[in-house]
């Protein structure tokens, strides 16, 4: 009886996560997509590191938060329209209540009492900082979430995070500024008195909310990660953390108006714990959305194990021939040059282990990157010269250095001779073959493939 439970779940198991999708009919193929989603979404909450993150940047927002809403009241400012920042802010607090109002005027008069003038240039330096630190800690974590490996440039950063700070600030107070504007005209007043267009009038007020989150939170996932986010996978993640985001602040209002408990047990600090609780629920919310649209673009990663999926030697190997394969034959026929993307789509393989892969033949100066953005690679040297061999010694001795290397292991004789055996046995498996050899062999087929070429 102990068993049945054990043996159930391993069934379930391997219903959800042993299952080619492509062997499936599509209806089904969608709805497990959607459970693996959910799992792998549930288990990144249990044990992955997004509710580390979301505390780090609660912190970092407490930290950062005055600092901000200066620079993006200084800008607005000098636009004239500084005057709506006090209704942005009110309204992402309104989920707490009568408790956000308080908030909301205590920030305001800290906003006022700041004088950028006397703040001399360290103090400038520190401000700028700050406000700089809030932008860049929620980049890493968008950037963890997408596995990305290569992130912006200094530059780069410092422009985009520059241009978040000043543009943000005026295009998000400007639509707040433009809907009350357009709500307030006659015109509309006198529209709303049909009955029918007020009933759509009020349809839309409640959904217009909705899609204003999810409009920003879509603009965040396509831009702010260092990687190529498409379209389809950001909305999908937009809308997920939009409705989440949208849902959570009814929830949190319907939770402070019964949090009297917590006025009475923690006093004073009542109205910080619920604002700290309430960037905790946010900061959440928003990384999930996140991970949403990366499983949905990235559906690779959708596996029952959490974490960075590790490659035996023998995938390594069959990766790097792969990709190899794949440049060349599209360099020798005249095709698009491969991007990571791309070979990540279409070999099915996590995006760090084609990664891993391409930089190990770039530094090998096997693959040379070209000045598209993103890069795409070709061959850095004629086919011909490029033997399966070298290919296969360079993947198979990625990441040793001089401190780890097989000639600092010491063996016994009988070992090396072990050794030697199969050195020479792979040697003698792909002689001198060419990478120009296996392309040309993929083209004629394998029915005629010559003996020697066999990789089997």
């Amino acid at each position: 009886m102990d068993l049945a439970p054990a043996k159930l779940l391993a069934r379930l198991h391997d219903r959800v996560w042993q299952v080619r999708l492509d062997d499936l009919p599509p209806s089904r193929a969608r709805l497990l997509s959607a459970v693996r989603l959910i799992l792998a979404l549930l288990r990144d909450l249990a044990f992955g590191q997004l509710t580390l993150r979301a505390m780090s940047l609660v912190y970092t927002t407490l930290l950062s938060l005055v600092p901000v809403l200066a620079l993006g009241f200084s800008v607005l400012k000098a636009f004239g329209v500084h005057n709506e920042l006090k209704p942005a802010l009110h309204h992402f607090l309104a989920p707490l209540g009568s408790r956000g109002d308080e908030i909301t005027q205590r920030v305001i008069v800290f906003i006022d009492n700041i004088n950028v003038g006397v703040l001399g240039t360290v103090g400038l330096v520190l401000l700028l900082y700050t406000a700089l630190s809030l932008v860049h800690k929620v980049e890493q974590s968008f950037n963890y979430i997408w596995h990305v490996t290569h992130p912006r440039t200094l530059g780069q950063r410092l422009g985009s995070y520059l241009s978040v700070l000043t543009i943000g600030p005026i295009l998000v107070l400007g639509a707040i500024a433009l809907t009350i504007a357009a709500s307030s005209l006659t015109l509309v007043q006198s529209l709303l008195e049909v009955e029918t267009l007020s009933h759509i009038a009020l349809f839309l007020g409640q959904v217009t909310p909705y899609l204003l989150v999810i409009g920003a939170f879509t603009v965040a996932y396509t831009s702010i990660p260092s990687t190529s986010v498409r379209i389809g996978p950001a909305l999908v993640g937009g809308i997920v953390g939009g409705v989440l985001w949208q849902s959570a602040g009814w929830a949190f209002t319907t939770f402070v108006a019964g949090s009297g408990n917590y006025a009475a047990i923690y006093s004073g600090f009542a109205v910080v714990i619920l604002f700290m609780l309430w960037l905790y629920v946010s900061w959440l919310i928003l990384l999930l959305g996140a991970s949403v649209s990366f499983y949905s673009q990235h559906p690779e990663y959708l596996v029952s194990a959490g974490g960075e999926p590790r490659l035996s030697n023998r995938m390594r190997e069959r990766l790097a021939l792969l990709v190899m394969s794949r440049v060349a034959s599209n360099y020798l026929g005249g095709g698009p040059a491969w991007s990571r993307e791309r070979l990540t789509q279409t070999l099915g393989v996590p995006m760090h282990a084609v990664d891993g892969v391409v930089d190990t033949l770039c530094n090998a100066g096997l693959l040379a990157e070209t000045s598209d953005k993103p890069p795409c690679y070709l061959p850095a040297r004629e086919l011909a010269q490029i033997r399966l061999k070298e290919l296969l010694d360079v993947v198979r001795a990625a990441g040793e250095d001089r401190f780890l290397c097989p000639e600092q292991l010491p063996v016994p004789p009988g070992v090396e001779d072990v050794l030697q055996r199969l050195e020479r046995a792979r040697s003698s498996a792909v002689g001198e073959f060419s990478v120009a050899q296996l392309v040309a062999v993929e083209a004629q087929g394998a029915d005629s493939t010559p003996v020697g070429l066999r990789l089997t």
